[in-house]
């Protein structure tokens, strides 16, 4: 095993692009708009507002992508965290629609960026199959044409068409969303970093936001080596907003998983010939993908809590031969966790709370597109006076519950793998 640092993102680091250092903010600066956290959600904000004209400031405690925008799967999805049943209930099939919209426009904001701008080392690759793991696919076909009643772009796979794919007797259908992709997550944060640069927004590392005064016309940004002054600022550090916002932070319950990359493994591509991401679950494991061509990125193994990773990577492996005993001996290349910020409804947080004040937040679990229609959205209310935004209000911010929160999300996720397991055995013994 190669690397094991939990603060480091293994795979995406070694494979990065140059990227320049950034200088921390040592003097006071006056600017329309100062982003708190240069991630997924800060840097598309930070870029599209620079491209509406108004001068950027976008301060960042650590480095750009350091956090979960630069650790993730690199799985580009359309939808949101919340299932689409849910949604529906809660808004009504209108205006789940509209959402639905909302976060394909997201998957397509990603994609875009990336060809318009020949962004290196992003790697873009088609599809995303979501396989059922029960013999349920009268329930699974119902299920697609609901989605594609909302307006997804989906199909449903035979369990002959998913073992031809994936080679596996747990595996039964499976949903093939054809407008997903999935991407390298480091390499995109850092090509939307250039971008929002180039777009005349200056991003300030090593500078993190200490105090904020946001009564009045200009709000005042303290840092440890300086002041900003904005019109607007718009927090999108997420879960790292505990010091600064600690109301707003309480609004998220921090969930770690765990992702590896292996070895080379010969004959990969002969066990896995599905070039897209897969996921065989609706909970946080068994998400996983070819990256570099014969090596295996897999995620999963949830925690409530910031648990060493050396710890989990016996079960990660457990995992891939319990699926794909085809593939010999399994050795970890690479192995960190990320760690994101979850709302109670599983929707995101998008919009202005207070006057001159904008939160884009809460993207755990989609956060690529989310983040991307996120930051747009805001950019777009601040400056064009877009209301588009206001879709997400019936989605309020709700206390996540603290600790007990954390104990109660970890004992769900622990719980639901005895019944999964039963109707899963249920489903082969059929």
């Amino acid at each position: 095993m190669s690397e094991i640092d939990p603060t480091a993102a293994g795979w995406y680091e070694a494979t990065r692009v140059d990227s320049p250092e950034r200088p921390r903010l040592n003097f006071d600066l006056d600017v329309d708009v100062c982003v708190v956290g240069a991630g997924l959600a800060g840097l598309t904000a930070a870029r599209e507002i620079a491209q509406r004209g108004w001068s950027v400031a976008v301060l960042e405690a650590g480095h750009v992508g350091w956090a979960a925008s630069g650790r993730n799967t690199g799985f580009v999805l359309p939808g949101f965290g919340a299932h689409i049943d849910d949604i529906v209930e809660r808004v009504g099939l209108d205006h789940a629609k509209e959402l639905w919209a909302l976060s394909e426009q997201g998957v397509d904001y990603v994609r875009r960026t990336v060809a318009d701008t020949e962004m290196p080392g992003v790697d873009p690759r088609p599809g995303w199959l979501h396989v059922s793991k029960t013999d349920n696919d009268n329930e699974l076909r119902t299920f697609v044409e609901r989605l594609r009643w909302i307006g997804a772009d989906v199909e449903a796979w035979s369990a002959e068409q998913v073992r031809e794919a994936l080679p596996n007797p747990r595996y039964f259908s499976a949903v093939h969303y054809r407008n997903a992709l999935h991407i390298h997550p480091l390499n995109y944060t850092l090509g939307l970093a250039a971008l929002a640069e180039k777009a005349g927004a200056r991003i300030f590392e090593g500078t993190p936001a200490v105090t904020i005064d946001a009564a009045g016309v200009r709000k005042r940004i303290g840092t440890p080596g300086g002041m900003v002054r904005a019109g607007h600022v718009v927090l999108a550090g997420n879960i790292h907003l505990g010091n600064l916002m600690p109301r707003l932070a309480a609004t998220l319950l921090p969930v770690s998983t765990f992702v590896m990359v292996t070895e080379p493994i010969a004959g990969l591509q002969d066990v896995v010939r599905y070039s897209g991401a897969i996921s065989d679950t609706n909970r946080a494991d068994n998400h996983y993908r070819i990256v570099a061509g014969d090596r295996l990125q897999w995620s999963g193994r949830m925690r409530a809590w910031q648990a060493e990773p050396r710890w989990i990577g016996r079960g990660l492996v457990a995992d891939v031969r319990r699926n794909f005993p085809a593939l010999g001996k399994i050795e970890i290349a690479h192995l960190w966790r990320g760690t994101l910020g979850r709302t109670i409804h599983r929707m995101p947080q998008i919009g202005e709370i207070e006057r001159g004040v904008w939160l884009a937040s809460g993207f755990g679990g989609h956060g690529l597109n989310t983040s991307a229609m996120g930051g747009e959205l805001v950019a777009r209310g601040m400056v064009d006076n877009d209301q588009t935004w206001r879709m997400f209000a019936p989605y309020e911010l709700v206390w996540a519950g603290g600790v007990l929160g954390g104990v109660l999300a970890q004992g769900i996720y622990w719980g639901s793998k005895p019944i999964d397991r039963v109707s899963q055995s249920l489903s082969r013994y059929r």
